[in-house]
């Protein structure tokens, strides 16, 4: 009997009976099975195990090997990543099998045995010394003592608060109209440090500082946080049914979302802070109009609290960066921000974030921003554990260096 027809007899036994059939159907399918030749799975696992220990015992051969590569690197000061001999390798290796699947699966192997030996190399260029990363000096304290601080914005202002907190209520500081201006006056010499904000917990990362960061030769030394509480504040003698026109930033406007939308009517004006839109209305003297500021804002400009506490978000906090023109971090410093530029091509993001991987660093945030001359194309700012003196982190931040387009230490803190 064909096996096609013993398949055939039994689907129609199937079909008649249950129960005890339905095991006798499945006990006949396995025989079916063996009748065709199908191997055991234990002796394909076996199989699979000895050939395992060969790719082992390969692997092990071929990272001895990678040492001597790197050690002819060092003696001839070569680059440990070497692209196009990477690519014509693999279209090589890749040309020794014939189907698709089997192209796709050497492709990937390879990148990643590749990967790896570049990781080895790197760590060991990394203990002979061999690090091009630019020095940064690691310090006990950072001096506050007569420094002068710059923020953008005008007493009041979220980024003055910020500035107190950090640094004490006695501290010498100046406001500037710009973050732009901030980051001037910092690399100018006019200011010993600048406030600046970074992200909101709410409404996301403020764009500017991450493409000042880019741009400016200054460092993030310190971080600080500033909890939001939105106040609507207007001149003395107005109230709610009055108002018309709101001032805020931008972000302080999105932050009061469900409130101004239960008063849908007002026109909402954005301004350069939240303290600049308390000085607007204070300068109009207009009842109609108001700001959404802090009640210290409303306080030191002689405002009124028409409704407090208008935030969506009861725990709403800013993060600020504080910001240095010299290269230095404290030792105790316990997170790193890096911002790299990679090709435009499949793979590349994972291959730069695999260093973290490999030294076991813990990444806690990833943000994007566009390149302006380069259309739909991106640069990525990451935030992550460590200190620039451990060697987890030298190892890591020397790969992304050598296989990024572009690398910058934004700051250890």
């Amino acid at each position: 009997m064909s096996a096609k027809f013993r398949v055939s007899a039994v689907q129609t036994y199937n079909s008649a009976v249950t129960g005890q059939a339905g095991l006798m159907f499945r006990d006949r399918r396995f025989n079916i099975a063996e009748d065709k030749g199908v191997i055991d799975l234990s002796e394909s696992r076996q199989k699979l195990d000895v050939i395992d220990r060969q790719i082992v015992e390969l692997m092990k051969q071929r990272l001895e090997i990678s040492k001597d590569v790197a050690e002819y690197k060092i003696a001839n000061n070569k680059a440990v990543y070497d692209k196009a001999r990477e690519e014509e390798k693999l279209k090589t290796l890749c040309a020794c099998v014939e189907d698709d699947f089997g192209k796709r699966c050497v492709d990937e192997l390879f990148k990643q045995i590749m990967a790896m030996s570049r990781k080895l190399q790197y760590g060991i260029l990394e203990a002979g010394g061999y690090s091009k990363a630019a020095p940064h000096k690691a310090v006990k304290e950072l001096e506050k003592k007569g420094c002068h601080i710059v923020y953008q914005g005008v007493p009041g202002a979220y980024s003055h608060a910020a500035t107190l907190k950090y640094f004490g209520d006695a501290a010498d500081c100046s406001c500037v109209s710009t973050f732009r201006a901030v980051m001037e006056a910092i690399k100018n010499g006019e200011a010993d440090y600048a406030v600046l904000p970074l992200d909101n917990s709410t409404a996301g990362i403020v764009n500017d500082t991450y493409d000042l960061l880019r741009e400016y030769d200054n460092y993030i030394v310190a971080e600080e946080t500033v909890k939001i509480e939105h106040a609507l504040v207007g001149i003395p003698g107005t109230d709610l049914s009055k108002v018309t026109r709101v001032y805020s930033h931008p972000q302080g406007l999105m932050q009061c979302g469900k409130f101004l939308n239960e008063h849908s009517s007002w026109q909402q004006i954005s301004q350069a802070n939240t303290a600049m839109a308390a000085q607007k209305v204070i300068k109009e003297n207009n009842p109609k109009t108001a700001a959404i500021a802090s009640e210290t804002a409303a306080k030191l400009y002689g405002l009124e609290i028409l409704e407090e506490g208008i935030n969506d978000n009861k725990t709403n906090t800013t993060r600020f960066i504080i910001v240095s023109r010299k290269k230095c971090y404290r030792r105790d410093a316990s997170k790193i921000s890096i911002m790299f530029e990679i090709p435009h091509e499949s793979g590349s993001l994972y291959t730069i974030l695999s260093h973290m991987i490999y030294n076991d660093l813990n990444m806690t945030k990833i943000e994007s921003r566009p390149i302006p001359e380069q259309p739909f194309e991106y640069r990525f700012f990451v935030d992550f554990e460590g200190n620039l003196a451990d060697a987890a982190v030298e190892n890591a931040i020397l790969g992304i260096k050598e296989e990024a387009a572009r690398l910058k230490i934004l700051g250890n803190y």
